[in-house]
């Protein structure tokens, strides 16, 4: 037996693992500011981290005085949340056997990736949106038809249309859309829903958008999925905690495939602590489109960009003059990081996340010095 293995193509080992995960480049996370500040040997309290979407305000009180108090770190997780499922089936007005708990909503998009696409099938994906559709759906064995977005990025439902086929089982659509930050409108879901597959609408920006979620259509449309996360509201992108709303009869299959102890004891305490002080959650996520609108009309007076209107925590400019990759390298240098995507379709924008007032200060003055320093002020 080892000397069959031993054998097995050209490349020993490598040889056994499938050839499209060889070739997947991985995706791309941004690094913690401690890890940038030591690259640039910039003192870490001058960084201005604007490159993750990460909620500048930090956790909720609640949550971080039930993490101090809390003392069963050394004992598994339930394995069923139920605890937060509870809590979060009365956040949402929803019966708990509706909702499923994971270590993040990546985690979400991994696990309806592999329930739905095999070998051969495709996912619809809405270009320019979130990478870690198209990375979960090849990942798990499938791939995706890209369906490029409208001029002003809206969904084009008719494109939709004309791309599906016979392995098409599911779609990814996003609300309000990373990195674009607009929203979806519930003509366009309506006409997703209408193919009849599974839609699954990522609202990880709801709580900023000053819209309602989807998450109470799932009991009446079976083929809905409503992906929610703790990381940008709540503030606990750290502690990796997301969950999803679903048909009973598809949140069962869910749960059946995940990981067991999915979310740590940690990320429960925290979540189930947060919903408890949702209050002043939602007081900080109006602070930040506060400041939201505040950037986006700084940023349209700079002339050498041009902003998207948003309604999420961060803003796409479209740079207008220079290199946008170049752009995003020169302010590091002024410990300001914010994101460029080296894609087609984004080659020639940057994306800027809504922090606290200073940090506003901060990336204006530093684009103020980068534009004086490439001419393009």
């Amino acid at each position: 037996m080892a000397t069959a293995r031993s054998e097995s193509g050209n490349g020993g080992v490598l040889g056994l693992v499938r050839p499209e995960i060889l070739s997947l480049p991985g995706y791309v996370a941004i690094e913690p500011p401690r890890v940038l500040a030591q690259r640039l040997g910039i003192p870490l309290e001058t960084v201005a981290k604007l490159d993750a979407n990460e909620n500048p305000y930090g956790p909720a009180p609640k949550a971080l005085a039930a993490l101090d108090r809390f003392r069963d770190y050394h004992i598994y997780p339930d394995p069923d949340e139920r605890e937060l499922r509870q809590a979060l089936a009365r956040h949402l007005n929803l019966p708990v056997e509706c909702i499923v708990a994971s270590a993040g909503s990546d985690e979400l998009i991994q696990i309806f990736a592999s329930m739905f696409l095999g070998p051969g099938d495709n996912a619809i994906d809405l270009i320019p949106t979130f990478g870690m559709y198209a990375f979960e759906a090849d990942v798990a064995g499938g791939g995706t038809l890209p369906v490029q977005r409208r001029a002003d990025f809206s969904v084009d439902v008719g494109a939709v249309a004309e791309r599906l086929d016979a392995r098409t089982k599911l779609i990814f659509v996003t609300s309000p859309n990373n990195p674009t930050g607009n929203l979806l409108s519930r003509e366009e879901l309506e006409g997703l829903l209408g193919f009849g597959l599974p839609v699954m609408v990522d609202e990880a920006y709801i709580e900023f958008a000053g819209v309602p979620s989807a998450a109470p259509r799932v009991l009446e449309q079976p083929n809905l999925i409503v992906l929610r996360t703790f990381s940008k509201w709540a503030g606990l992108a750290g502690l990796r905690v997301g969950y999803a709303a679903m048909a009973a009869e598809l949140a069962e299959v869910a749960f059946r495939i995940r990981q067991p102890y999915s979310v740590n004891v940690a990320a429960e305490v925290a979540a189930v602590a947060s919903l408890e002080d949702a209050a002043v959650l939602d007081e900080r996520a109006a602070l930040v489109v506060q400041e939201r609108e505040r950037l986006n009309a700084l940023l349209a007076g700079v002339p050498f960009l041009r902003p998207h209107p948003s309604h999420t925590n961060f803003i796409l400019c479209d740079v207008l003059r220079g290199d946008a990759r170049q752009l995003r390298d020169r302010l590091r240098e002024h410990g300001v990081f914010i994101r460029h995507f080296d894609t087609p379709l984004l080659r020639d924008c940057i994306r800027i996340s809504v922090g606290l007032p200073r940090h506003t200060e901060q990336l204006i003055e530093a684009l103020q010095n980068v534009a004086a320093a490439l001419g393009l002020a």
